[in-house]
């Protein structure tokens, strides 16, 4: 499964993405099923929350499924794990 992140926002207005690939991984159960998690939490458009001068929006993409849409604040638990592993790539 490929997971890609793309993080839009903040004060700097930048865009930042990354992308994860659970091939191989011996946690890849565990993170599939935060991805499904996540996913049946998100949009299926973008959407802001508050300005983005001060929180980040986020698209997250797996496997070239329809784009999930979330943002800070509204940020659920999983969609926050998910995004974290992502962008930080963790291993």
């Amino acid at each position: 499964m490929r997971i890609m992140v793309t993080r839009t926002g903040g004060s700097a207005a930048a865009e930042h993405w990354a992308q994860l690939d659970t091939e191989g991984r011996p946690d890849a159960p565990h993170i599939h099923a935060l991805v499904r998690e996540a996913l049946g939490a998100c949009g299926r458009s973008p959407s802001y929350g508050l300005p983005q001068a001060h929180h980040f929006a986020y698209a997250i993409t797996v496997d070239g499924r329809p784009t999930g849409y979330c943002a800070d604040p509204q940020l659920t638990s999983s969609q926050r794990s998910l995004i974290t592993l992502v962008l930080n790539g963790a291993f």
